[in-house]
């Protein structure tokens, strides 16, 4: 009889995270690396945030909190949703945890049963099918290709639909792609979800802040307000307010699924960190002058990115609406040989050469559901990501 969990067995560790240690590791053993795997900012967070959480310790607010949140972030929380998405919450329908994941993962381990299928778009974050797996639940994936500028239609979700459909988790802006529905994008979806009752919708806005040219920003109740009461819109201040270390996520729906949720956690981790809640105030209620400062960074690395990669032998890169994320297709790589010898069979083959030859870490594109493609994180500086895909042009260049 085997010690460990058989549910152990349906997941795996987190791609993303190994791909960071990786690169860690060899800088650490002294190779000149160049990580862009990460997905997070490289910006310091805020110092009114900071300077909020040095308060928040002299006071001696230090100590246990409410499961969920306290309730002045829960009265931030609302009032952000109210401001920024025309959503009306009460205190009592709002939860906070432990960053967005643990949001999600308590949601999910809340409502799902076993035989239960939650429709994810592919290329997703490589934690949904597993913390759907965890729940109990049976992850749908449809695949929505780079034709498609990495969005499924409506067409797509009506077929994906079935008796056993409990979630439709929707991601936009994206991770991986950074793609971002339009309004009108989104209402055809929102269409399809009102002629099946029994399909509740989980938002992952968290990428919400960061978005560039003319792309607008809207989330599934906000577009059909008629969803509202099966709706989870799910948020969190770690990638636009540079507090990814801070770990604070948010949710806000239904009060019988956020009593649910509440109830996990009090089992679990209880509540988010007591300091990291007060920054998360002052996060949402104090300036947001600087998150159109370093949209317009990440929107010229963006565009230095995609210029780059773009120059490079066998790789299609999109422009994204969105995040912080490219992901080229390099599809005509595919069975190809290295400098080094590597066969590219896949594109798990491809980022594994690209960082033993050249030292730049990417995350390949089956972690994401969605092959063959590769995901950069441009979140760091213009002088790291150009050196880094001159490495990557080179390397294409020396496939044969």
């Amino acid at each position: 009889m085997t010690f460990l969990s058989a549910t152990l067995d349906r997941v795996k560790p987190s791609p993303t995270i190994a791909v960071t240690t990786k690169a860690q590791e060899l800088k650490a053993a002294g190779r000149d690396v160049i990580g862009l795997g990460a997905g997070e900012p490289d910006f310091g967070t805020p110092d009114n945030i900071v300077a909020a959480a040095i308060g928040a310790i002299h006071a001696g607010k230090t100590k246990y909190t409410a499961v969920d949140g306290i309730p002045e972030l829960k009265q931030a929380i609302c009032a952000k949703l109210l401001r920024d998405n025309a959503l009306t919450y009460a205190p009592n329908q709002v939860t906070v945890g432990t960053g967005g994941k643990q949001v999600l993962y308590n949601a999910f381990v809340a409502t799902l049963n076993a035989g239960d299928e939650v429709i994810i778009p592919a290329p997703y974050w490589v934690s949904y099918p597993d913390m759907v797996l965890l729940g109990g639940g049976t992850p749908v994936v449809v695949e929505a290709t780079l034709d498609a500028s990495f969005k499924i239609t409506a067409a797509q979700l009506e077929a994906a639909i079935t008796p056993r459909t409990k979630w439709f988790l929707f991601n936009s802006p994206s991770n991986p792609t950074g793609a971002g529905y339009s309004w009108d994008e989104l209402k055809a979806l929102t269409d399809v979800l009102l002629r099946h009752p029994h399909v509740w919708v989980m938002t992952d806005d968290m990428y919400e802040h960061l978005a560039y040219d003319d792309f607008k920003f809207c989330t599934p109740a906000e577009v059909e307000p008629a969803l509202y009461d099966r709706t989870l819109t799910v948020n969190g201040v770690s990638k636009a307010y540079a507090m990814t270390g801070w770990r604070i996520g948010y949710a806000a729906g239904p009060k019988l699924l956020i009593d649910a949720m509440r109830k996990i956690q009090s089992q679990s981790t209880s509540n988010p960190c007591s300091v990291s809640q007060w920054a998360a105030v002052e996060a949402l209620n104090g300036t947001q002058d600087f998150l159109a400062t370093n949209n317009a960074l990440f929107e010229g690395r963006r565009d230095l990115v995609v210029r780059l990669l773009n120059q490079a032998e066998g790789i299609v890169c999109p422009t994204p609406e969105g995040a912080f994320y490219v992901y080229p297709s390099i599809a005509a790589c595919i069975g190809k040989t290295s400098k080094g010898g590597a066969l590219i069979v896949d594109d798990e083959a491809f980022a594994t050469a690209l960082l033993e030859e050249t030292g730049v870490a990417v995350v390949f594109g089956a972690a994401f559901g969605l092959s063959p493609n590769f995901r950069v994180s441009y979140a760091t500086s213009n002088e790291a990501l150009e050196e880094a895909c001159n490495r990557i042009i080179a390397f294409c260049a020396g496939l044969s």
